[in-house]
């Protein structure tokens, strides 16, 4: 089976493919040619990354294809389903991705509520003139301990998430489109373990009543949080989404910034990637970095492990 690989693969892991009957060729391909560089050659599998919009339309236009391989944590639930029915096998590698985006919701929510997004903007360029001044400013902090997050979608990346929060003495509230009931295990360094039960509430109750609220659940076309659930929201909420551009209405959200529904918001996806408004860019009160959720270096290398390994089995199951 003839493999293209447009998308950065150790040589070893390219071995390994090669081992397994693939036709291996590893060449990065244009985004705006990669379809018909796929039909010119005959190729029947891809490896490829959150560039490459697999859709519907891509699906159409390669009917030689029989599986693709997309190394990134989202794909479109309706593609995916779309891709079954026309025999091809559409995977990701969203375990690869887990800890690395709960991590970073952590590193922005403890930025925010101790205002470092800002003092690393100020402390620069006023620090030395202005710093009894800015300490003042910035000394009414939150610790979060204690404090409810209401994490929407508990998957894998949800379930990371409720298992630093649980770490931080934090409660948890998750809502769930899937799951109604998960226990959570916590692994510790010594092996010791402890399970904790979730039992999901309607979005509505998590909106409610949580004091943070994490998405983690893919965009479906319109926004899962718009003007009418920022407003069933806490007075002082802090909202993180990691998750898609388009789940969270960026208008809603600089508008509740604005009256101080919103106390705390950061983003590391955007409704319009890769230039996002500047409204939101210049937006102060949000801590902010350019979708980098699954960007480590220890991700990078379980996601391609990961995708290999599923590659792999895949050659078997049609020998």
């Amino acid at each position: 089976m003839k493999l293209l690989i447009n998308h950065k693969v150790s040589e070893i892991n390219i071995n390994l493919l090669a081992s397994s009957g693939y036709d291996v060729s590893s060449i990065t391909v244009a985004q705006n040619q990669l379809i018909e560089y796929l039909n010119d050659h005959n190729f029947e599998a891809l490896i490829t990354n959150s560039n490459t919009v697999v859709d519907k339309k891509f699906i159409d236009l390669c009917p030689n294809i029989k599986i693709i391989g997309c190394n990134t944590a989202y794909l479109n639930y309706e593609d995916i389903k779309y891709a079954n029915t026309h025999n091809i096998k559409l995977i990701n590698t969203s375990e690869g991705y887990t800890v690395a985006v709960a991590e970073l919701v952590f590193a922005h929510l403890l930025g925010m509520v101790r205002f470092l997004h800002q003092t690393n903007r100020e402390m620069p360029l006023e620090g030395d003139q202005r710093f009894k001044t800015l300490k003042n400013h910035f000394s009414n902090g939150t610790e979060l301990k204690g404090k409810t997050l209401g994490i929407i979608g508990l998957g894998k990346i949800g379930k990371e998430v409720a298992k630093i929060a649980i770490g931080l003495g934090m409660k948890i509230i998750a809502t769930s489109f899937v799951v109604k009931n998960d226990t959570i295990k916590l692994t510790f360094y010594d092996g010791r373990t402890l399970e904790f039960d979730i039992e999901t509430k309607p979005l509505e109750f998590l909106l409610k009543n949580a004091d943070f609220i994490s998405i983690h659940t893919p965009y479906k076309g319109s926004p899962l949080i718009d003007t009418k659930e920022i407003n069933l929201m806490k007075n002082g909420v802090g909202i993180i989404n990691t998750s898609e551009g388009g789940t969270l209405n960026e208008i809603a959200l600089i508008n509740a910034i604005e009256t101080n529904k919103i106390k705390y918001a950061a983003l590391d996806v955007f409704e319009n990637e890769p230039k996002p408004e500047i409204p939101i860019l210049m937006n102060s009160a949000i801590s902010l970095s350019p979708h980098i959720g699954g960007a480590t270096i220890e991700a990078a290398f379980k996601a391609e492990e990961i995708l290999v390994n599923k590659f792999i089995d895949y050659s078997k199951s049609i020998e």
